[in-house]
């Protein structure tokens, strides 16, 4: 009988602590957070390792390096599943309707404000880039190539581009808020005609004549378009209205750019394919943009109810706290993986080409190992979004340093 009395907790029990673990979290949350913002944003945070893990290959040389692949190459028919996992567009729009409701509560000057955002930006990049740094010349003299290390340098820097772009477009928060005084839901609209000017320009009968530099101008009006969309929205310029002529709009011009002008499918860039929609942005990534924003805006409401359920919310909490963490330090949960496979041969779905159902199968049942990296690393990388109150002018110093090392040796500068 008492064997049958004192049976392990188990399940039940794991589900017991869960729950007083969300409730707990739901008690401290302030009654004026706003849920819906939170959810879409870590829901835009989360598709980014998925998208990089599901859509990132590798192959081997016959030295056992690790080389850059992407299963786009061989499975174009996997090109919808980017305009899923590619949120960058809510990212920014959620962004922009932050960053205007905290302008508008700032107690400081503008320049103030400005500054402890790029703080918050600025951190866990340092860190991801100087421990890259540090760690680089030992894995090199482990063993470890020096193309798995060119690769592995380029893929943590790839995501990374995001911030300066985010930073930038933050900087620029106070003239956002004014053209959405302006201009209402429309403010926006200059920049999409910006980018379809572009595109005429780099796409169009005279492609011939123009210099390969015109499309660099897409970078910031193609990026700002979601934020100028969230602050107009933050401002209360975009209603439910706005979020459904977004959606439709949206959705037909995408609809209208595939099928009528050919642009790739793919949101991201697929190896040896002439055109890429994301670096610059094209047109096609506005209107996916505009779509996404537009379902987002229309959705608030019941996500906001759904994630009223602590069970639900929790994790939104824990993501959101972990938000540059997961965006600097992704990739490197990959590569904790892939560089010591890279030893054992061919790891189907790991180090084999993506070009085979046999590795979309695989590489599905790596992502909860990636998942289960990135929660190791975390814990430790975490801190790196915490204010250096401990950190000297010297070791700021030497940090930026050791940065700019890593950001040179990633770009093939050195």
């Amino acid at each position: 009988m008492s064997t049958l009395q004192t049976r392990p907790a188990g399940a039940p029990g794991i589900l017991a602590k869960a729950r007083a673990a969300a409730g707990r979290i739901d008690a401290k949350t302030p009654a004026h957070r706003d849920r819906a913002i939170d959810g879409l944003r870590a829901l835009a945070l989360l598709a980014v390792p998925t998208g990089h893990w599901l859509l990132g290959g590798f192959t081997l040389d016959s030295d056992r390096a690790l080389h850059n692949a992407s299963p786009l190459s061989a499975f174009g028919a996997l090109a919808p599943a980017s305009w899923v996992l590619q949120m960058l567009g809510v990212f920014f729009l959620v962004g922009g309707y932050a960053s205007a409701l905290s302008f508008r509560r700032r107690t400081g000057s503008a320049g103030a404000w400005l500054k402890g955002r790029i703080a918050r930006l600025g951190r866990p990049v340092l860190g991801v880039t100087a421990v890259w740094a540090l760690a680089a010349p030992v894995l090199y003299a482990a063993g470890v190539p020096e193309a798995t290390l060119r690769t592995g340098a380029k893929l943590v820097i790839q995501p990374l581009w995001f911030v300066g772009v985010y930073v930038v477009v933050t900087a620029l928060t106070p003239y956002c808020v004014r053209a959405a005084h302006r201009l209402g839901g429309w403010a926006a609209a200059p920049l999409l005609a910006s980018v379809a000017v572009v595109d005429f320009l780099r796409y169009g009968p005279f492609a011939d004549s123009v210099p390969g530099w015109v499309a660099l101008v897409n970078i910031l009006p193609g990026w700002l378009f979601a934020y100028q969309l969230g602050v107009d929205w933050g401002e209360g310029r975009i209603g439910r209205r706005g979020g459904w002529l977004l959606l439709a709009g949206g959705g037909v011009l995408f609809a209208a750019l595939l099928m009528v002008f050919h642009y790739p499918a793919s949101m991201v860039g697929v190896p040896g394919e002439a055109r890429t929609n994301s670096h610059p942005p094209s047109l096609l990534v506005l209107a996916l943009a505009a779509a996404q924003s537009g379902a987002a805006i229309l959705l608030r409401d019941r996500l906001a109810r759904l994630l009223a359920r602590p069970l639900v919310w929790a994790p939104v909490v824990v993501i959101n706290l972990c938000a540059m963490t997961i965006l600097c330090w992704h990739q490197t949960a990959m590569l904790a993986a892939a560089v010591p496979g890279s030893f054992a041969g061919g790891l189907a779905g790991l180090t084999t080409a993506p070009d085979s159902v046999g590795w979309i199968v695989a590489r599905l049942a790596w992502m909860p190992v990636f998942a289960a990296l990135l929660v190791g690393i975390a814990r430790y990388a975490r801190r790196f979004e915490q204010p250096w109150t401990r950190a000297t002018a010297v070791r700021r110093t030497v940090a930026g340093l050791l940065a700019a090392g890593f950001a040179v040796f990633a770009l093939g500068l050195a």
